[in-house]
């Protein structure tokens, strides 16, 4: 393995969690996964947008920041490597679509003072899917509070995403996962896995799943 920190991003639904677990498994890596429903704002805001916002995003960046600090600390003689399904700046992706202007200038303050204290990974894996088959996985998922997210909002966040992508620092690999099945092809999961044993140089790099 070339890189010793691989963390999955991408939209809601597009498979971070499921392709994290499997490569945490391969690489007998340390997994981080992100504690979303431990969020007691989390189901209100799909209900209430508005008045809900603010105390979500800023609940979501104290448990990231506290569990990242805590894992990314902790030294593991049998696991060098450490695969997470979140990255700690999609605090700032997601506030910049759901807070208004003031608000998001607030949250970004915050965001500033606490993201310097965190450990950015190696190389990014982002997850591509269209909104159709986000919408799909979400369905098949079947979280209560999940059903009734709009297009409009999956549409914001992978725009956020994308512009985001275009612009950071950190090796990025950019997967068209509009077909992805890293459960059942295992073609599909060994292209990541060959990916990662790549030294690629900085920015992004494309990755298209047959």
């Amino acid at each position: 393995m070339k890189y010793s920190f691989v963390t999955i991003e991408g939209n809601i639904g597009a498979g971070k969690t499921t392709l994290a677990n499997i490569l945490s498994k391969k690489l007998n890596a340390k997994l981080i996964l992100e504690e979303f429903a431990d969020n007691p704002f989390l189901p209100k805001f799909y209900e209430k947008p508005e008045q809900y916002a603010f105390p979500l995003e800023l609940f979501f960046m104290a448990e990231r920041y506290k569990q990242l600090k805590e894992m990314l600390q902790t030294k593991d003689l049998f696991q060098s490597t450490i695969v997470s399904d979140y990255l700690f700046t999609k605090c700032l992706l997601f506030a910049k679509v759901t807070l208004p202007e003031e608000e998001y200038k607030l949250y970004q303050k915050l965001f500033d003072i606490i993201n310097p204290q965190i450990l950015q990974p190696e190389i990014l894996i982002y997850l591509h899917s269209p909104v159709e088959k986000l919408q799909d996985n979400i369905k098949k998922r079947n979280r209560s509070y999940e059903q009734s997210i709009p297009d409009e909002y999956l549409h914001s966040l992978q725009e956020t995403y994308t512009q985001y992508i275009k612009q950071h620092e950190i090796k990025t690999l950019f997967v068209d996962a509009s077909n992805a099945d890293f459960i059942h092809n295992e073609n599909h999961l060994n292209i990541i896995l060959d990916a990662l044993n790549q030294d690629y140089p900085q920015g992004q790099h494309q990755i298209i799943l047959p």
